[in-house]
């Protein structure tokens, strides 16, 4: 049986790209310019010993399996190619055909790439899930990689979250601006304000509001990467005066009695569990009147699993934890939290994310000399599934915004809203 055979044996139906394989064996159909190529015997044993999208990651990223006619560092249409394929279990009769056909020695998992994280057992050995030790080696997996690699995906917003497109052809740093100042509007930020920023990756949002709003901030990431970049941003734009960076655990953000928070793209490191300590503790930080604008990924529904699937867990977001708007806003109100109002901004994050495709494959020798190709490939596979996933609602962005009302119920807003 030749590797061409197997596939086919596995699929259901059409296979929707053209299939090559190192034993010279050919499947599937060239209609849509795309080719997988399996290049060597260790990839075949990355898709035989890890079926599903942990096989696929392990080959593709260490190079023993390649995506043709995908530019590098965007493989989005091998993506919406490998959603159509449909794949079926072997019947019991088949099964001992196709053990014997493959060999023993081809169900010996071969050593996972390097970018990959433990399994989440064997992570539970070294701590609790969000334990501030395992939060502390999470963030730093994925944010303290190499700023000047951000740099490159990013552009001059360096804002590794959610973008908001007034049109579709808006370019990225405009964009990134508009969010910004969404949050901001929605915080009713005026001059004289305090700010706590959490998860402040490398200030983008700080800033912001300091420059056009003239609020005094506090912002604080657990990732030491971007704490120094934020700090070293601030001191070249002249506003240290305003803003402050911390390196350290959202949970040690200093002060009380601010004015508004804005908490963007941390939630999703919390874990589901922690959400009533987090909004109590942010609830707690605020005035009376004080808002909370939490911008978060969450999924399509309330019921899912929280946890990620093997890709994002072990190469991308070791210990995420997402769900759905419903239990966020619900967690929110049991801390005490009236909520006011909340958006998804999920097709915002698709374009986003097609961005930074973008700029990978632009910057794609660059990137790769400052990571290494094998991070690169990570990166990319995760931008463009995330794009797919964002377009195809597997996946959501909401913007929560909440206030501490206080007990005469004057939440100090306007019957309408200036946004």
């Amino acid at each position: 049986m030749t590797i061409a055979d197997l596939v086919r044996t596995v699929s259901d139906g059409e296979i929707p790209m053209r299939v090559e394989a190192f034993d010279g064996s050919v499947a599937g159909s060239s209609a849509r310019g795309l080719t997988l190529k399996l290049h060597n015997e260790r990839g075949l044993r990355y898709l035989i010993t890890a079926p599903g999208d942990l096989g696929l990651v392990r080959a593709y990223v260490s190079g023993d399996l390649e995506l043709i006619g995908t530019p590098p560092g965007d493989p989005y249409p091998a993506m919406q190619a490998l959603a159509a394929w449909r794949f079926r279990r072997p019947r019991a009769g088949e099964l001992p055909g196709l053990l014997k056909e493959i060999g023993l020695r081809r169900l010996v998992p071969p050593e996972p790439p390097a970018q990959e994280a433990l399994p989440r057992m064997r992570r539970a050995l070294e701590g609790m899930r969000h334990s501030r030790k395992r939060d502390v080696e999470a963030i730093s997996k994925h944010y303290d990689v190499s700023n000047e690699f951000y740099g490159y995906v990013l552009g001059r917003s360096m804002a590794y979250t959610c973008a908001v497109f007034t049109k579709p052809d808006v370019g990225l740093d405009e964009a990134q601006e508009e969010k910004f100042d969404l949050v901001a509007r929605k915080l009713a930020l005026e001059p004289g304000m305090r700010l706590l920023d959490v998860g402040c990756g490398w200030g983008g949002m700080a800033l912001h509001a300091a420059k056009h709003y003239g609020v005094q901030v506090v912002a604080i990431t657990l990732s030491k990467a971007q704490a120094d970049w934020a700090a070293a941003a601030v001191e070249r734009d002249g506003m240290a005066g305003q803003v402050r960076v911390l390196h350290g655990d959202y949970r040690d953000a200093p002060g009380s009695a601010y004015d508004a928070i804005s908490s963007i793209g941390l939630l999703e490191h919390v874990g589901v569990a922690h959400y009533g300590p987090y909004f109590r503790f942010l609830r707690d930080k605020l005035r009376d009147g004080g808002r909370l604008l939490n911008h978060c990924i969450t999924r399509p529904d309330n019921r899912s699993p929280s946890h990620t699937g093997a890709f994002i867990d072990r190469y991308v977001f070791p210990d995420g934890e997402l769900t759905g708007c419903g239990r966020i806003i619900s967690e929110a109100q049991n801390a005490g939290f009236e909520v006011r109002h909340e958006e998804n901004l999920r097709e915002h994050y698709a374009l986003t994310l097609q961005a930074w495709c973008a700029n990978l494959t632009a910057n794609w020798d660059a990137c790769v000399r400052e990571v290494g190709v094998q991070t690169a490939r990570v990166w990319g596979l995760y931008m463009a599934g995330s794009r797919f996933g964002f377009e195809t609602n597997k996946v959501q962005l909401h913007q929560v915004l909440a206030v501490n009302t206080p007990r005469d119920g004057d939440a100090s807003f306007p019957l309408r809203q200036p946004w």
